[in-house]
């Protein structure tokens, strides 16, 4: 059954957001600038959206829950962030081809299995033509019991869902992390539509 994402926002049930953007992100960015447009899909507060714009790209937020937008909305961003309340598992129409990059982090892992393929169906409708997918996956979650949200991807749930449509380009274990979460419990996969 799907989670109620807004009842959890506006309960400050959420314990997924850690008060800043993913040090996997940052890590990549110091290294590897992502430049263009970019869509962050279930952005949460929206810390990795604004350090996407801080750093250049024009950076669109799309998440389901309205009080996360409202919540990221009133945090200051500059005018290369904005955060809009849809459902990217039914991508609208003006989403389709417009994007350079997709970037996830923690989106995925919170949605239920059976969404998954509606998940990279939409990475995919959102992607120019030689876009890019820069993934932070939630490969291992300690203690799992089959019962999430989060839910961990494998490897080769990984390469099932995007192997048809996108070519791996790079895959690293992060070493930067949450504190919350080991080193080995994520990777990060950039991969570029077909």
């Amino acid at each position: 059954m799907a989670k109620d994402w807004n009842a959890a926002y506006e309960k400050g049930d959420m314990p997924w957001d850690k008060g800043e953007a993913a040090p996997p992100l940052r890590a990549f960015l110091k290294r590897t600038p992502i430049t263009g447009r970019v869509l962050v899909p279930g952005f949460g507060l929206g810390h990795d959206v604004r350090l996407l714009a801080k750093q250049g790209a024009v950076t669109v937020g799309l998440e389901i829950a309205a009080d996360a937008v409202r919540r990221a909305q009133a945090i200051p961003a500059n005018q290369d962030a904005s955060f809009e309340l849809g459902d990217f598992l039914n991508l609208p129409d003006r989403y389709h081809g417009q994007f350079d990059y997709v970037v996830e982090h923690t989106c995925l892992c919170a949605l239920d299995r059976e969404q998954r393929v509606s998940y990279a169906r939409s990475v995919g409708q959102a992607l120019k033509t030689g876009g890019q997918f820069l993934a932070i996956f939630y490969r291992v979650v300690n203690g799992y019991d089959g019962d999430g949200p989060p839910h961990p991807i494998s490897a080769e749930e990984i390469e099932a869902l995007f192997r048809a449509d996108f070519e791996m380009l790079e895959r690293e274990v992060p070493q930067e992390t949450y504190s919350s979460r080991p080193v080995g419990c994520e990777e990060v996969c950039l991969m570029r539509k077909r």
